[in-house]
């Protein structure tokens, strides 16, 4: 599932982060309101994990509250410190899908994640495979393909492969790999992002006859079957 985890604590949001994706799942996460109200508007996820008290202004509350008045349906689980039945009580209302309070075990919240999840998308399987023209990526067994033969990625390339699947046809900047893929949200004056693209077409692009991966100019990249 594409999960987006919305939670200050950056312990407690390392530890469901470095959860959730060992269990197979895709993560985005935010640390305060504002940019999680950002990524709840306008990404696609099959859940969202809420912390019910944010910084910048904006809490879970609010947030919850914005989505519902979208009529956006997603399923959210909201975490809070506040076990009061009365604050239970105002984000179920609030139109929140299932509630936990902190300390809670990994292996319970992990279990209604996906319980939320079957529950928002009755009518079709998790999405297990990304394909973009003859290149496939399997999410589950962490391989990638290009017509009939077997590319060998490392985890960093993996996830960036993934995020450029995962947005073919647009052009990804430098700034959204930096926060997506490396988890930075500055930006570090190195090439990183240029030596693992450059990797990455060596074994995506260099032994085909069509590349995949093009740069734009002063804008980012972009994956693409031509």
């Amino acid at each position: 599932m594409r999960i987006l985890l919305v939670e200050d604590d950056s312990t407690v949001r390392a530890f469901v982060l470095k959860g959730l994706r060992e269990a197979g799942h895709v993560v985005d996460e935010a640390d305060n309101g504002k940019d999680g109200l950002f990524l709840a508007v306008s990404e696609n996820y099959d859940v969202v994990i809420l912390d019910r008290m944010l910084p910048g202004g904006i809490d879970g509350l609010r947030i919850l509250e914005t989505l519902r008045g979208q009529q956006n349906a997603t399923p959210v689980l909201l975490l809070s410190a506040l076990a009061d039945v009365d604050e239970r009580v105002a984000g179920l209302k609030a139109g929140g899908d299932d509630y936990m309070t902190k300390p809670f075990a990994f292996s319970e919240l992990l279990a209604r994640v996906e319980a939320l999840g079957r529950r928002g998308r009755p009518e079709s399987a998790p999405q297990t495979r990304l394909t973009v023209g003859d290149l496939e990526m399997d999410l589950l067994s962490r391989t990638v393909k290009r017509g009939n033969e077997k590319i060998d990625l490392q985890p960093r390339e993996f996830r960036l492969l993934e995020f450029l699947i995962r947005h073919a046809g647009q052009v990804v900047t430098r700034t959204m790999l930096l926060e997506r893929v490396w988890d930075y949200h500055f930006d570090p004056q190195t090439n990183v992002i240029d030596v693992h693209v450059s990797r990455l077409r060596q074994k995506v692009d260099k032994p085909f006859a069509t590349p995949l991966i093009h740069t734009i100019r002063n804008a980012g990249y972009i994956l693409r079957a031509d």
